[in-house]
């Protein structure tokens, strides 16, 4: 199913579908229990209408033979003239109805022997008896005698159309009586009793099957003796029938029913009509009765009601969907809303109108959920919009924060190119806009060169602004001409008693006096520099103990003097340098420093300052940077006379 289809289009679809596939599952099923039960019914009704009919025909054949069989003993048992065997005969016919005529043909030989042959014959014609004196009849050759006579017993013959004799399709009981006992019992001659078949073609007329179902009697040679098409009686057989029309089917159906079979079977008439057949046995001559049930009949009720059932399932089906179609239209309708207001609402537009809330349902409540969303989004959008133009007026600030501070901070080099005595370098790069980093360096007089490093606790403005106020102070009393622990001292005092907001700042001070190389020292709890010598090479130096700056007020540092060599270099730097780290949380330390102010030594402060920082930024690979990163070099190339006034 392509995915652009609309909802209500698939739960239409799936449920017509789905429950017209049910319905016709259930039909089928239905209808094909309903065919079962109903060909059961059908074998039970068809046998019992089958051996019914049988057993009717069997009673009236049995009391023809008993009356046979009367006569037959009658004359076997006593001493008859002529006109004694016609009485009998006669009376024979007139007392049994089902009894067209009666014969006793005797042997030539036979008593009577007055003539040869005789066999006198009475049948019934328009209700009077007629004697036929049968003199000229060549009995003698007639299957009815010769059957009876050389099986000797009693035996039905093939129905025949007899001539002469009343001119009708009839059958006769044949028993031969004798005289004398054991080895002188000698054959006297025939009893027979015919018997009209039109009663028989009349009963199994009677047999009445749905509207166009039929019966047939077949004679134990399988020729039609009954048939509802009147032409094929005596005319046709089955096996004449399956010849004609090229049917093998009929053909093995005959040998069953010849073979004195019972079954229930489908069936195909002549005419081509599919129908089921039962037939059976008429024991006592051998016949087979069959009766034949169309199947269209048969199934005609089964079909309508099943017709019947599909139109009301198909109505069903069809207001069922149409009850999906106005619940699929109920539930898409505001969702459709809601889609084309969304594409409204995703281009920016906040004041989209949303459908109405009509229901309480699933779908209503989506739709609120789409009225609180739409207004919090408005609402989240403005106080973004607020917050992004706070934001960049705050870039904005800080950006001129970020200016000013690094106004602050000597960023003209050569600093001093009229002083060849010393040459520094220095950068700071904050870890955020602006930091808490500095450094400083200017001459407090003619010789004297006061250079620092300082680092304020915390990062960002609070750490810039202390480190304002930090620089400020301190350049200010440096310019007084004391000491460097002085300096650290006096700061101290005036930083430590407005420290609400418990800051502190590491600082390292020197002043280099530039004619003699005397160094002197002070540090508050500041990172111990790197000097290098000719004679000791790179070492860090030994500071004097000293607190960092502000916590605590009247703190007493110390200074110690070292003398400079010409070309000595000595390096300052945060604890951003030494405690970067890399992707795998590793520090950069103080011994890679070292080895990477080893290396570059000899070159110039620039170059040194540029190498250090390069080496860190290549050991953090990147790794954001944490810390303000700030290193000052300073190296002392000899005493050199001093500069004028205008010089410094």
């Amino acid at each position: 199913m392509p995915v652009t289809r609309s909802i209500a289009f698939k739960l239409i679809l799936v449920f017509s579908v789905c429950s017209t596939l049910i319905f016709a599952v259930t039909l089928g099923y239905n209808y094909y229990r309903s065919r079962l039960l109903l060909e059961k019914g059908l074998q039970e009704s068809a046998r019992d209408v089958v051996r019914s009919s049988v057993n009717r025909v069997e009673t009236v054949l049995a009391s023809v033979a008993k009356v046979n069989e009367g006569t037959a003993l009658a004359l076997e048992t006593g001493s008859y003239r002529e006109e004694e065997i016609f009485a009998l005969l006669r009376s024979t016919v007139e007392r049994n109805s089902e009894v067209y005529g009666a014969c006793a043909a005797f042997e030539p030989n036979g008593n009577p022997p007055a003539r040869p042959p005789f066999a006198p014959y009475f049948y019934k014609n328009r209700g009077r008896i007629v004697y036929v004196p049968e003199d000229s009849y060549d009995y003698l050759r007639q299957d009815w005698y010769q059957i009876a006579r050389e099986l000797g017993r009693q035996e039905w013959t093939e129905p025949y159309f007899d001539v002469g004799g009343g001119n009708i399709l009839m059958t006769s009981c044949s028993t031969p009586f004798y005289s004398g006992v054991d080895k002188n019992r000698r054959l006297r001659g025939v009893v027979t009793v015919d018997v009209s078949l039109q009663w028989l073609t009349q009963l199994v007329g009677s047999i009445k099957v749905l509207k166009t179902g039929y019966a047939f009697l077949l004679s134990r040679n399988g020729a039609i003796l009954t048939h509802p098409n009147a032409a094929m009686i005596m005319n046709e057989s089955i096996f004449s029938l399956a010849e004609t029309n090229h049917n093998p089917r009929l053909r093995e159906i005959g040998r069953r029913m010849i073979r004195g079979e019972e079954g229930f079977i489908p069936y195909t008439d002549l005419q081509g009509v599919e129908s089921w057949m039962y037939y059976a046995p008429v024991p006592s001559t051998g016949w087979t009765l069959a009766v034949v049930f169309p199947k269209a009949e048969f199934l005609a009720e089964v079909r309508s009601l099943s017709i019947t059932m599909a139109a009301m399932g198909l109505a069903g089906i069809l207001l069922l969907t149409v009850a999906v179609v106005f619940i699929a239209r109920s539930i898409t309708t505001p969702l459709r809303g809601l889609a084309a207001a969304t594409e409204v609402i995703a281009s920016g537009d906040f004041d989209a109108e949303l459908p109405p809330v009509r229901t309480r349902d699933e779908v209503g409540m989506l739709a609120q959920a789409f009225f609180t969303m739409r207004d919090s989004l408005k609402e989240y959008i403005r106080q973004l919009t607020e917050t992004t133009a706070a934001k960049e007026r705050i870039q904005s600030e800080l950006k001129v924060a970020t200016d000013i501070q690094a106004s602050l901070l000597p960023r003209t080099f050569p600093a001093f190119p009229n002083r060849p005595e010393v040459d520094i370098f220095a950068v700071m790069d904050p870890a955020k806009e602006v930091g808490g980093d500095f450094y400083d360096f200017f001459f407090v007089d003619d010789r004297h060169l006061c250079f620092l490093i300082a680092d304020v606790s915390d990062k960002g403005v609070p750490a810039a602004l202390y480190m304002m106020v930090a620089k400020t102070l301190l350049k200010t009393e440096a310019l007084r001409g004391i000491p460097p622990d002085e300096i650290l001292t006096r700061v101290n005092d005036l930083l430590a008693p407005d420290n609400e907001n418990c800051m502190f700042v590491t600082v390292f001070c020197a002043v280099l006096d530039t004619v003699s190389g005397e160094l002197t020292i002070a540090n508050a709890g500041h990172n111990p520099p790197l000097l290098c010598t000719a004679e000791r090479g790179v070492e860090f130096m030994a500071l004097p103990p000293g607190f960092v700056l502000v916590p605590m007020a009247d703190m007493k540092y110390e200074a110690r003097s070292l003398a400079l060599r010409p070309h000595d270099v000595i390096l300052l730097y945060t604890d951003g340098v030494t405690e970067a780290k890399n992707r795998e949380a590793a520090m950069f330390g103080e011994e890679r420093l070292r080895e990477a102010f080893a290396g570059r030594a000899g070159e110039s402060t620039t170059t040194i300052v540029h190498a250090i920082r390069e080496e860190v930024r290549r050991f953090a690979n990147e790794t954001p940077q944490s810390d303000d990163i700030t290193v000052l070099a300073l190296r002392f190339t000899g005493a050199c006379p001093l500069p004028k006034k205008n010089d410094a």
